[in-house]
Parts: C-alpha cells; structure tokens; sequence
C-alpha cells in the first residue's frame, strides 16, 4: 500500500466498551529503524511483517505519504534488531463506527506504556465527516508525544498527568 495517509487520533475514555464493541483484535509490535527525515517502521502484526515508511506529516498533523509493503517474520525478526530505543507492544481492536462508514483503530498499550489507549480513524480527506464512537474522547492529531516513535523515547509510564 503507498498513498497519503489521513487519520485523527483520540483517547479513549470509559474503560473498555471498545472492547465489547470490537469485530476483531491482533497483537502488534513495532519497532523504528533511526532516519533522517522520514520515519521508518518495522511491524509485526499476529503472523504477517511489514515494513513502512511514512513522511512527516503536515502542519495540522492530518495527513502523510506513507508507503507499506508485506516483508518475511524473518526479515522483520532481523530488522527489529536494528530498531532504536525497544520496541511498542499493544493490542489493536478493530471497532466499527455506530453509522458503519468507518472503522476505528483502539491500540492498548502494554509495557512502558501500559495505562494509554488511543484510537484513530483514516479518512478520505481532511474534512470527510465521521461518526465517534461513545468511547472517543479528547483529541490528539497532530500532538507528537502520541506518535509511536515517540512513545518509545517518552514512554507513557513516565509522563506526569
């Protein structure tokens, strides 16, 4: 997959309903290999590995080229050995919206970050209408200390709410 990549990101509030209201669920773990100018990850989803690089994103922090191909568990084994700073353990569920136009990414972090649970939806283009989930709340686009790279050098465990 290659293309502009369009999303919005929330914290989710009110425990887990997102989890009552999930279609699916996978175990990820992520690691970034250090580049300048574009972010470069090695993921690991369940059984399948991918490597993506994304751009930086814009000024509002909507959207960014990313581009993502299928890799090898082997390769993506070896590559996370490369990775800076450990690597981002969580969950993903897949929620879809209460109109059914979209479907909402809810990641729960474990480890370093464990406490922190965020969702996104990708969208079409900036100003397409989307329908939150009751669980959606605060929103967080474009504020960098919720990026997964920088969940790695800032862990969540650390922060002072």
């Amino acid at each position: 997959m290659s293309g502009l990549e369009i999303e919005r990101k929330f914290l989710v509030r009110g425990g887990d309903a997102y989890k009552r209201a999930a279609s699916s669920s996978s175990h990820i773990q992520q690691g970034y290999i250090p580049a300048e100018g574009v972010t470069v990850r090695i993921r690991v989803r369940d059984d399948r590995a991918y490597l993506t690089i994304k751009s930086h994103s814009d000024a509002a922090g909507l959207s960014r080229y990313e581009f993502e191909k299928e890799i090898t568990l082997d390769e993506a084994r070896h590559l996370l050995k490369l990775c800076q700073g450990g690597v981002i353990d969580k969950r993903r569920w897949l929620v879809p919206s209460p109109d059914g136009r979209h479907t909402w990414e809810v990641d729960e972090f474990f480890g370093d970050n464990a406490g922190l649970v965020m969702a996104e939806v990708e969208l079409a283009s900036e100003d397409e209408p989307y329908e939150k989930p009751d669980f959606i709340g605060e929103e967080v686009t474009g504020d960098r200390r919720y990026y997964n790279s920088h969940l790695l050098l800032y862990p969540y465990k650390n922060w002072h709410n």
